[in-house]
């Protein structure tokens, strides 16, 4: 990135927070902490009003707008594909405050641009698994949520406890959601259990703001995410696969914990973080005849155990 598109870069940093350190514009940019104060200076002479705050970062004076952005045709298709992610991801009501935005987005746009983008937009899907949502599922709750979040209200929840088969109602005060496994997860500190709590969006079957707002004394989403992992114990996975089987494998290694591999004789040395290995175990036997474990010994044992007992069940 040339000087002049990395100046123009800052500035619209600078006017998307409120507050912008010194080194998140350096690690953005890849750049020295004394090449961002250079690069501020030459704003700040070419007439912007940069007001530096003391240890804590650079911001925008009061009332002080860019004219109307130009987008790159990558930074427009990257929009139109994000459209598709939260048309599919998300509830009903904020796909269509993003459909919204992007009309003001191609607004901005260059005729060729729109053009470009017309063309890609049938052609690009986003096809989510189909499983039932029980309970709720048109109760369109994610805006509602990030606006207790960003308030700090205390939401009223009605939820059906999936592993107790029992509907409750409870107040809660919402620290942050997240995505995983098809679903969305709202995080929050339940004050009828004293507890954090994951609250699962298929499974609320209604939610109100309350009146009343919290003091944001809890952890924070990063901090509860972290701890979420360690507590998943994940079990360390090495198995090999013949040439014939990995190029049927596809996907399905995803759901498995997949995350590196090398190329070996005769095949590829695979390996897996799960969090079962019983569950590993049985996908594990779909391709067995062309494939070995390398470790962990107790899953070596188990997918025998399996095949001994399938044996036997075959000869009964």
């Amino acid at each position: 990135m040339n000087r002049i598109d990395r100046l123009s870069a800052i500035l619209i940093q600078l006017q998307s927070r409120k507050i912008v350190r010194a080194a998140d514009i350096a690690l953005r940019f890849d750049i020295s902490l004394r090449t961002v104060y250079r690069d501020i200076r030459s704003l700040e002479e070419a007439g912007i009003p940069i007001i530096g705050e003391a240890g804590l970062g650079y911001s925008l004076m009061d009332g002080y707008r860019l004219p109307p952005v130009m987008f790159t045709r990558e930074e427009a298709t990257a929009f139109i594909t994000a459209e598709k992610l939260v048309a599919t991801l998300t509830d009903s009501v904020n796909g269509t405050s993003y459909s919204s935005a992007l009309y003001k987005i191609k607004a901005v746009l260059r005729n060729a641009d729109k053009d470009y983008l017309e063309s890609l937009e049938e052609r690009i899907h986003v096809v989510k698994a189909n499983r039932s949502l029980p309970y709720q599922a048109n109760l369109n709750p994610l805006q509602l949520i990030l606006k207790g979040i960003a308030e700090k209200l205390v939401l009223k929840l009605d939820y059906f406890s999936y592993y107790r088969q029992e509907q409750t109602s409870r107040c809660i005060e919402p620290i942050g959601v997240f995505y995983m496994d098809n679903y969305w997860h709202l995080i929050a500190w339940c004050r009828e259990r004293k507890a954090c709590r994951d609250f699962r969006f298929d499974r609320i079957t209604g939610i109100d703001c309350c009146d009343e707002t919290f003091e944001d004394v809890h952890l924070t989403m990063k901090d509860y995410l972290k701890d979420f992992y360690k507590e998943m114990k994940l079990h360390e996975v090495t198995i090999h696969v013949k040439q014939q089987a990995y190029l049927n494998l596809g996907e399905q290694k995803y759901y498995h914990g997949y995350h590196a591999e090398e190329e070996c004789e005769g095949g590829y040395e695979m390996h897996f973080l799960t969090m079962s290995l019983e569950g590993f175990a049985r996908w594990f036997m779909t391709f067995a005849d062309y494939a070995h474990v390398v470790k962990p010994a107790e899953l070596d044992t188990r997918v025998k155990e399996i095949y001994f007992a399938i044996g036997q069940s075959l000869l009964t």
